[in-house]
């Protein structure tokens, strides 16, 4: 018991730390790898977050079925979607999944600001009430936010797929 606890303070028996050059290093493209999940993962939760406030202003602000923003939602709700199969494209280092994300994601992020854009003017020319032009702002705020947020995601995506990819041999 004795010894064991002076080889757990201290270096490890049988070495006297000159064998450094012999041991294993880590390729940096590993630690590229899981710094750009861990990044990639932040901005997901981000995306999420941005998708769940558009969806639920879309919800809110429509007062009858004819006036709903049809585009606003069917855009939220996919961008969540492609935010769950981005997330488990990072968990399972799926290139495919990631590049997927990205091409979807960023039609998703376009067809959100033109309707979050969309909403503002009408809003602008039926002179919505209070509540309904603070959830619109919001809305359009958070679509905003999002398409800066998307931007980054690319960024990270791209470099996260590249370090994900076996190097190419040249001989």
């Amino acid at each position: 018991m004795q010894q064991r606890k002076t080889t757990a303070a201290g270096r490890p028996s049988g070495t006297d730390g000159s064998d450094f050059s012999y041991r294993m290093v880590v390729d940096s493209r590993y630690t590229k790898v899981t710094k750009g999940r861990s990044r990639l993962r932040l901005l997901i939760l981000v995306q999420a977050t941005i998708y769940l406030i558009g969806l639920s202003c879309a919800f809110m602000t429509s007062t009858k079925n004819d006036e709903r923003n049809t585009l606003g939602i069917a855009s939220a709700a996919t961008g969540l979607l492609f935010s769950f199969i981005a997330d488990f494209g990072c968990r399972r280092s799926r290139v495919n999944l990631l590049r997927l994300y990205t091409a979807a994601s960023t039609v998703v992020m376009v067809l959100s600001v033109f309707s979050a854009v969309r909403s503002r003017l009408t809003m602008e020319e039926r002179n919505s009430s209070g509540t309904a032009a603070k959830l619109e702002l919001l809305g359009f705020v958070s679509a905003q936010l999002g398409a800066v947020v998307q931007i980054l995601a690319i960024i990270v995506t791209g470099s996260l797929v590249n370090n994900m990819s076996p190097p190419t041999k040249t001989e």
